[in-house]
């Protein structure tokens, strides 16, 4: 069974075939840690879980490398304005390594309870910066970096194709121009390799000036005191970690194959982040950087994108609080492909927890697993070779549990299902029902289909006086704890 994924650089469903045989390198576009995630955020992670559980049960091997971006990301992708870092300590009142670290445990914390796997490798921004400066070093060796006022910046007009991922129009961008942001930059698409701090003595306008003054994260470099850019710090990550495929302890540019299996991120990287990560690896090594790249949606409320600068944003403390549990959410992103858009409401999250709950409920009465359906485990998996369709893996979910069959066989089949899904259903205690209250759910289902509604309300509240409940639900009655 082949497994297809929908490639972000040729817009198609291509045939996933490693660089090596049964063996992944994965990399992640990991958070900027200046403040809580979002569950739009979230969405991105859980979408790139499903695919690394899918690479899973297609039986290859995975290493998996998440970046943690906690210096250099301004406040604009495109390198305006200050670092996100900086200022959302100065937001709070506390030291940048302080809101990085309180936010990387935060963020880390929201992956357990949604029950997303951890990378291989985690790999921190400030802790690589060696690693940053050689790879600029190597692009200014090759004559692709220049130096003006405020930084090092990558020549975009150098690299052939640049843009190409996101089907940039260069031309257009340099004709439409008006006025840049910095008029120092050869090209309108130019991007900061490192960013020198106000301690070199150069001028800048007083806004950025007032900024500056307060960096608490500069380091020195070849060019002066400074940070790196946004954009280098994958690049050097990913490079480093995956680059020579899986010897970790391999010579950093060195002679031997540099390219990555998947990349992954959030759809709003593809405009400016990822065609500069490919832009600067590719330049650097001489090499094809990503064989696959796949992008998640947007999560969308009240017709706009869910996200920070548009103040507009929910995070999962605020589910809990409303007693709805991270599971109930991630039940929710399966009912929708990771690349359409996915349109949150309270009304349809809380339909999500209903519908789990019954799951949940079903799974709890089943005392013992059987064997697997292989039939339905088949378009189960098929489904999700199919570009990780989890909808219609959902719908074959629901479509099993209507089926005639064994519920121990059942009951295997969707603990197998949820290898993939990752709803913790294995965690599910058996509930024990004794056999009167079987008997008396039987008795009322009978009544129930005979329509002779005051004897099943009879029953029902027989039920209830003895410490359960039962729930109606589209493939039968449901038995739970009262």
């Amino acid at each position: 069974m082949t497994l297809k994924l929908f490639n972000s650089l040729s817009r198609s469903k291509e045939d996933f075939v490693p660089l090596h045989k049964n063996e992944v390198g994965l990399y992640t576009c990991g958070p900027t840690v200046y403040g809580a995630p979002h569950i739009g955020n979230m969405r991105t992670y859980f979408f790139e879980d499903i695919l690394k559980r899918t690479l899973l049960a297609n039986n290859y091997k995975i290493k998996h490398v998440m970046n943690i971006t906690d210096v250099g990301h301004l406040t604009s992708d495109a390198d305006e304005g200050e670092d996100k870092m900086e200022k959302g300590a100065r937001r709070e009142g506390k030291s940048v390594w302080e809101i990085a670290e309180e936010y990387t445990k935060m963020f880390q914390r929201n992956l357990q309870e949604l029950n997303i796997l951890e990378p291989n490798i985690w790999c921190k921004a400030t802790d690589h910066i060696k690693e940053q400066i050689e790879l600029i070093q190597k692009l200014q060796d090759k004559g692709y970096a220049y130096q003006i006022s405020d930084g090092i910046y990558f020549d975009t007009s150098k690299f052939r194709d640049y843009g190409k991922i996101a089907r940039l129009d260069i031309q257009g961008q340099k004709e439409g121009a008006r006025v840049e942001a910095n008029l120092e930059k050869r090209n309108s698409t130019d991007f900061a390799l490192w960013k020198f701090s106000h301690t070199n003595g150069r001028s800048f306008d007083s806004a950025q000036d007032d900024a500056t003054k307060r960096r608490q994260m500069e380091w020195p470099s070849p060019w002066g005191v400074g940070f790196p850019g946004w954009h280098i710090e994958c690049s050097a990550m990913s490079l480093k970690y995956l680059g020579d495929a899986y010897d970790p302890n391999g010579i950093f540019y060195g002679e031997r194959s540099r390219t990555i299996d998947i990349h992954c991120g959030g759809i709003d990287h593809l405009p400016v982040h990822h065609p500069n990560e490919i832009a600067q690896s590719e330049a650097a090594t001489g090499q094809s950087f990503v064989k696959y790249w796949l992008h998640g949606e947007f999560m969308v409320i009240d017709e706009k994108r869910m996200g920070k600068s548009e103040d507009n944003f929910i995070t999962l403390d605020s589910l809990k609080e409303k007693n709805i549990t991270p599971l109930a959410y991630r039940y929710f992103c399966l009912g929708t492909h990771y690349r359409k858009p996915l349109n949150f409401s309270w009304e349809a999250l809380l339909g999500s927890a209903k519908a789990l709950l019954n799951l949940q409920n079903k799974v709890a009465t089943i005392s013992k697993a059987g064997k697997i359906n292989t039939s339905f485990e088949q378009r189960f998996m098929e489904a999700m070779n199919d570009d990780l369709n989890t909808p219609q893996a959902l719908a074959i979910m629901w479509e099993l549990l209507k089926e005639e069959e064994q519920d121990a066989v059942k009951k295997q089949t969707l603990f197998k299902f949820d290898e993939i899904l990752g709803l913790g259903l294995k965690n599910i205690k058996p509930l024990a029902v004794p056999k009167e209250i079987t008997n008396l759910v039987k008795e009322r289902e009978q009544a129930r289909q005979e329509k002779n509604w005051g004897k099943a309300d009879s029953l029902r509240q027989q039920i209830l006086e003895q410490g359960f409940a039962v729930d109606d639900t589209e493939f039968g009655p449901v038995v739970k704890s009262k």
